[in-house]
Order: structure tokens, then sequence, then C-alpha cells
């Protein structure tokens, strides 16, 4: 049994292996696609592009798991069946629980690496990569002189370049003004050709000028504001070198960004969820206490948001009296009338005013704290998805019996999607407290679960799900072939009389 048991851990360990660099490829690709914008043309180190790449790599490790283990298990069960080495198994008294144990095994210990990976490496990790990223997306990108355009990225000038030679780099019919004294167009520079480079330690621009004049005016004082000397001065070489800032990479500070949520482990998470949750109860009853209520519905609705303690009270609310206030309305003057509806009118306005001022604060507060819930609870759901789709991909494929990477790859793919679909479906609710957080965070689970122990029960008993006639029988017992049947016997008599 041993043999047998390493004989199907080996066949599983290099589809998984295979698979799960596959899947960490592609969805770095992904990532690469989404970040084009802010790497290109930034002049970044080799080093650095390197750096972002292994960080933003690992941060795609959890979702590369359940996927790498679906496919992967349905890979070695679907090529076991094909070769009819799972029918051997079976006719020699095995079980397919039995034959699905060791990998039962592997995939618990992976759930658990993918758990420990995501508590304690993941949020280290998303620091690193968070701060590159923001470092990257800070820095000037390199100046890119475009044909009949003024750029301005040149600090204290604005450049037109009339032509640009690709082989030499050189600039013809250049355009200069100079903006370093912070008035306009009181210096100008037209020159035939030029060139134009950033030291290597981009602090400086240097722009050699080639055949050109400069043209300068000046007011001499304010009594003669509308008397300006020109002066022209031609030149056959001129260099004009310029300080610049923002062109250089600078890794910004770690701790900008380290009780962000995506950069604590479970622990953090959860001292976040009670300091921001008791800040949002407390930004919560400073709002009730504004609200213009008669004091007994103001103590019952302040009662409900406080945390539950031993002091805690439930206020029960008793009339002393029944007052009949339509009866008392009705025997008012018109002016009294007034006055009263007046009064009503000015205190809902004012609770409209109030709920209107701090319904935003209140829901981007909550909305904040509801991002911490939702990343602890990420981490379990993605854990435990490794093994969920371990038990869907091992059934399926003993059911489908074909390997390689044709039908298990679209399979996966299809459950995957339908996996992550459900997945956003139940965050994006918990997120907008429309269900519960943890009923939105384990609603992909609560769907896949039952999926998969379902699969199992259905492949151990050797059901045909994936034959016609079992489908056939199915219509048969709803009723439908008899629809179908009827439906056609009356278009082949309509046909018939016409």
């Amino acid at each position: 049994m041993k043999r047998l048991h390493w004989y199907i851990i080996k066949s599983f360990l290099g589809p998984f292996f295979m698979t799960f660099f596959i899947v960490v490829f592609i969805l770095l690709m992904q990532f690469l696609w989404k970040y084009v914008d802010d790497l290109v043309g930034k002049g970044l180190d080799f080093a650095v592009l390197g750096e972002m790449i292994f960080y933003a790599a690992f941060g795609l490790l959890p979702y590369a798991f359940p996927l790498a283990m679906l496919l992967a298990s349905l890979m070695t069960f679907g090529s076991l069946g094909e070769n009819y080495e799972l029918v051997a198994m079976k006719s020699s008294g095995i079980s397919l629980h039995r034959i699905m144990k060791p990998l039962f095994v592997i995939a618990i210990i992976i759930s658990a690496t993918a758990f420990y990976f995501s508590n304690n490496i993941l949020p280290h990790t998303n620091l690193k990569f968070t701060t590159l990223l923001w470092s990257v997306k800070q820095q000037r990108p390199e100046l890119v002189l475009q044909e009949g355009v003024f750029t301005n990225e040149m600090d204290g000038y604005s450049i037109r370049v009339g032509s640009k030679d690709n082989n030499t780099n050189m600039l013809k019919d250049l355009l200069i003004y100079d903006h370093t004294n912070n008035k306009t167009n009181e210096s100008v520079t037209v020159a035939d050709s030029g060139y134009l480079r950033i030291t290597e330690d981009k602090k400086f621009m240097v722009l050699n000028l080639y055949n050109g004049v400069n043209y300068s005016e000046t007011a001499r004082s304010r009594k003669e504001q509308d008397k300006f000397p020109f002066r022209r001065d031609r030149f056959d070489e001129q260099t004009i070198r310029v300080k610049v800032r923002g062109f250089d990479f600078n890794r910004r500070d770690d701790r900008i960004f380290k009780n962000t949520y995506r950069m604590l482990n479970i622990d953090q998470l959860r001292f976040m969820e009670d300091s921001l949750g008791n800040d949002y109860k407390k930004r919560l009853n400073k709002f009730i206490m504004e609200i213009n209520l008669n004091s007994a519905t103001i103590s019952k609705i302040y009662n409900l948001t406080v945390s539950h303690d031993s002091l805690k009270r439930d206020i029960q609310i008793q009339p002393d009296s029944i007052f009949d206030f339509d009866e008392f309305f009705e025997r008012q003057d018109n002016w009294v009338k007034a006055e009263i509806t007046q009064s009503a009118l000015s205190a809902a306005r004012g609770n409209v005013q109030t709920l209107n001022m701090y319904d935003d604060q209140l829901y981007n507060r909550k909305k904040t704290l509801n991002k911490y819930s939702m990343e602890r609870h990420k981490k379990y759901t993605l854990s435990l998805a490794v093994l969920i789709f371990f038990f869907i991909g091992a059934p399926l494929g003993a059911i489908i019996r074909k390997g390689g990477l044709g039908m298990p790859v679209v399979i996966s793919i299809l459950m995957f999607i339908a996996y992550y679909i459900i997945s956003m479906t139940g965050e994006k609710s918990a997120r907008e407290d429309v269900w519960d957080m943890a009923g939105g965070m384990w609603f992909s689970t609560f769907v896949f679960l039952p999926l998969g122990i379902w699969l199992s029960y259905k492949a151990a008993t050797d059901a045909a799900l994936m034959s016609a006639e079992t489908y056939s029988k199915l219509f048969s017992k709803l009723g439908i072939d008899k629809l179908t049947r009827k439906f056609s016997k009356k278009n082949e008599d309509t046909s018939g009389n016409q």
C-alpha cells in the first residue's frame, strides 16, 4: 500500500509544481499589464524591476495555491482514469477514498502552508511591494520630447522641438521659453539644433544648443513698466544646465503603510478592528446625541449602540399618559397650527442636515473597518479553498477520466471563474454591509464545500455523471421528454397540414 501511495504522490507532485508556476506566471502577466503605465518610461534599474516582480509574485501565491491544487488533482486522477489505473485499483478492492488519502494529507499540508504564508510572510511582502510601487509612482518619467509639442517637464523651462533624429538623437528647430524668474516669456531662445541629456546621478539636465539666438527684455522700474529694453544675443554654441527634482529614484519609508490592512497578520487585524470599531461607535453615539428627538427615544437608541458590559441596562419606554395629538391639533386655531407645523418642519430639516453631514463620514469609516475584517476572513477562506478544490478536482478527474492539459484546464478555469464570481459577490455584500461579514466572506465556501462532498460521493459510487444516458433518464423522470415529443409531434402535424 505504501508503494501505491508513493506512486500517487509522485503522479501528483509533477503536475502540481508545473501548474503552480504556470498560474503564477499568468497572474504575474496580469499584474504587469495593470501597472505597465506606472513602470514604463521612468528609467528604472533592472534591480528595482526585479525586486518589484519578486514581491508581486509572492503576493499572488495565495491565489495560485487553490487553482494549482484544482488543476493538478484533476490532471492526476484524470490521467489515472484514462490509463485504466483507477479501474485496476478499484478491482483490487481499494476504494477511491483510500486512493485519495495520501493526496488528502498533501492537501492539508499545502493548506497549512498557504495559511502560514498568508499570515506571517505575505504582510511583510505586501508592505515592501506597496512601498516600492508608491516610490515608483512618485518618480517623474524620463523627459520625452515630442515633435511640435511644448514640454514643461524641465523645471523652469518650456521646450518645443520641431523634429528629432532617432538615429543621432539630435533635436532640430528648438524654441525655449525661460520661466526661471517666474516671469512670462521675457527670455526666449531659438536654436537650429541641439542635444538633451540627463546626468548619471539624475540631478541635472544638460541642453547643448547650436546656432541660435537668445531674445530677452526686462522692465527698468515700476514707473517705467511700459518700457522694456530689448536684447538679442547670437551664439554658435550654448549650454543650459538645470537642476531637476523627481527624476532620481527615492525609496519611501516602509512605516507609511505599516498599518494598512494588507500589511497585518491576524492578531494585528483583530487589534485594528477593535480600535476602529470603538472609534466608530463613539462617533455613532456622538451623532445620535445631535439628532433632535425626545430624550426617551434618544436614550433607547443610544443604549443600542453601547458595547455590551455588565453595567448596561435595557431601557423600557413606558408612556405616563396617552395623548391624542390629532384631536388636540384640530381644536387649535390656524395660527397655532401654523406654528406647530413650522416647528416640526424645522426640526425635521435639522435632522436631515445632520444625517447628511454624518452619513458619508460614518459610511467611509465603516467601509474601512470592513476591509480589516475582510482581510482577516480572507486568510482563512483562501487557505481552506486549497482543500475544497482538492475535493472538487480529484473526484471530478476520476469521473471525466481525461488527463493532460486539455479538458482539465477548461474545467479548472470555468470552476475557478465560478468560485471567483461567487467570492466577489459575497465580499462586496459584506463590504457594503448588505450581508453579515462572516456570511459574505464564507459564501463561496458554503457553496463549493457541499459541491466537493457531492462529487466525492458520486465518484466513490462510480456515478456516470458524464454519460448522456444519465441525463436522458433524469429528463424522463421530470417529464421533459414527453413535452419535447409532444412539441415535436405538434410541429410535424402543422407542417403536414400546410
